[in-house]
């Protein structure tokens, strides 16, 4: 297993749509191995391979307190969504330490494949609801910081930018 880089806003990579996995085979099993142990070095609960410059349609998540129950999701869709909408402060570890509200359904049922290649139907509200919904707009090339006012999308550009100069 390896450690990944996780790219970081407002990298354009992070505004690719990642294509359906053709197969689930050892190369996409090793990919899942090393984005677990990415997202948990990183103290993530959702990482998206599109966060790590992969772009394939494969998220992995763990909601648990003892990080022990991974949910690996392949080609995932949302088959459902509640009417009922909720507002969460979410993070992002593609915007480390940019925390705000975004509003999403509070429950959602989503198809997708496990990491064997065979089909699950995963229901799930509150915080695993709002991770996979977060995790699968990374799929479609969407960062949470779309959602907010255009003066905080350039706040958080212009401070993401800044902190990364000062890394170099």
């Amino acid at each position: 297993m390896a450690l990944l880089p996780i790219l970081c806003y407002p990298d354009p990579r992070l505004h690719k749509v990642a294509q359906p996995v053709q197969a689930v085979d050892e190369r996409v099993r090793s990919l899942v191995d090393d984005m677990l142990e990415t997202m948990y070095e990183a103290s993530g609960i959702g990482l998206a391979a599109t966060q790590v410059d992969v772009h394939l349609r494969l998220v992995v998540i763990d909601v648990s307190e003892q990080r022990n129950q991974p949910l690996v999701l392949i080609n995932p869709e949302i088959t459902w969504m509640s009417e009922e909408r909720v507002k969460g402060e979410e993070g992002c570890l593609s915007v480390p330490g940019i925390y705000d509200g975004v509003e999403r359904a509070s429950a959602v049922k989503v198809k997708a494949l496990d990491r064997h290649g065979k089909t699950q139907h995963v229901e799930a509200e509150g915080m695993l609801a709002i991770c996979m919904q977060h995790e699968m707009d990374h799929l479609l090339g969407k960062v949470f910081v779309e959602y907010l006012s255009p003066l905080k999308q350039g706040r958080i550009k212009t401070k993401m930018v800044k902190a990364q100069k000062a890394e170099r």
